[in-house]
């Protein structure tokens, strides 16, 4: 199975974030629908992450715990829509969510729980909600991607701002439907302001940027020559060159980490919160123990690339350490207006 299908993109339509008027979204594991009795050695996920990226570990829980998930899988976006939408008659135990905008989406309308301070206290506080009520299970970093045979150390860009410049016409891929790429300019609006976003994305749609489905795409395309630099997430480096049976250093493709605390920089978190149906159940409590343990740690960093968020269990080793990254000053819990992002990128165009 193709990269492509094993990782989903959790592409916001134009109305945004909460415009969708779901009634069941995704398939369904086992049947996740009406709610369950607490500690029934039951749970319902509703997971933002690919089924084929997470059920392995899901299945590990199981055999672990004895405790069976019923996963409702779709974007991010779709699921949190969802939640929003049923409200209290959510049959949803957990929210396993591709980032922390669509966390505090929820988080903002009430549903979740607060989680113990021990469990929270595993993670350092720059990804994990700052009320408790959501705590990060793995990181990644928006990186440049580069064909190291068409552009030279030297002249990669000092800020993702310079890519809106004369050097870079038709040179960058970009997926505006992803929502990593949302999360990002979220980020430009909360750390510059509305007028900074909109005047890159402008500057970006006028150089003729190359379109792409998703993050796969443009990593596939940079190293294959056809365009030479795209904007993604560090971990599709590992993904795509283990789908081509090779290692990362083994891609023509190569990571810029864009210095100096550049917003192209961002860290972001997949994370977990709880549902407040669920505040007393131990089965639920025991899920979010397991993802923040060492063995699906060491998965998040072994099998999807990413960087574990629990200190001592180590990071993909072709991007350094989590700890050295130079990251910009942006909390986390600022990323919950999607909607208003996603409206600003289809006014710039780059949405077709």
């Amino acid at each position: 199975m193709s990269v492509s299908l094993r990782r989903s993109t959790a592409t916001l339509v134009a109305t945004g974030l909460l415009g969708f008027g779901l009634v069941a979204c995704g398939s369904d594991e086992d049947g996740a629908g009406d709610p369950g009795k607490l500690n029934d050695k039951t749970i319902t996920v509703y997971s933002g992450r690919n089924e084929q990226l997470v059920k392995p570990l899901l299945e590990k829980f199981t055999q672990q715990t004895g405790i069976k998930v019923q996963t409702r899988y779709a974007t991010t976006a779709q699921l949190a829509a969802q939640l929003v939408e049923e409200g209290d008659r959510s049959p949803a135990d957990a929210f396993f969510a591709q980032d922390a905008g669509a966390l505090g989406t929820v988080a903002k309308k009430g549903m979740f729980t607060t989680l113990p301070a021990e469990t929270t206290g595993k993670v350092a506080e720059t990804y994990r909600a700052r009320n408790g009520e959501w705590v990060g299970l793995s990181a990644r970093s928006r990186v440049l991607v580069y064909n190291a045979d068409q552009v030279t150390a030297a002249d990669l860009p000092a800020s993702v701002f310079d890519l809106t410049g004369p050097a870079w016409k038709g040179k960058v891929g970009v997926a505006p439907t992803n929502a990593s790429f949302q999360a990002f300019v979220t980020a430009i609006r909360v750390q510059h302001g509305d007028q900074k976003a909109k005047d890159f994305l402008a500057g970006l749609k006028a150089n003729e940027p190359q379109i792409r489905d998703n993050n796969v795409k443009i990593v596939e395309a940079v190293n294959s020559g056809e365009i030479p630099v795209g904007l993604v997430n560090h971990y599709y480096l590992g993904e795509v060159a283990k789908e081509q049976g090779t290692t990362p250093e083994g891609l023509k493709a190569k990571l810029h980490f864009f210095p100096g605390g550049d917003t192209g920089s961002l860290v972001n978190v997949a994370g977990v919160g709880v549902l407040k149906r669920a505040a007393e159940d131990t089965d639920t409590k025991a899920f979010v123990d397991f993802m923040l343990g060492a063995e699906a740690q060491r998965y998040f960093a072994e099998e999807t690339f990413e960087y574990p968020v629990v200190t001592g269990v180590p990071g993909p080793a072709y991007v350094p350490p989590l700890a050295e990254l130079k990251v910009p000053a942006i909390d986390l819990n600022d990323l919950d207006t999607l909607d208003a992002t996603v409206k600003m990128i289809t006014e710039s165009g780059l949405v077709p």
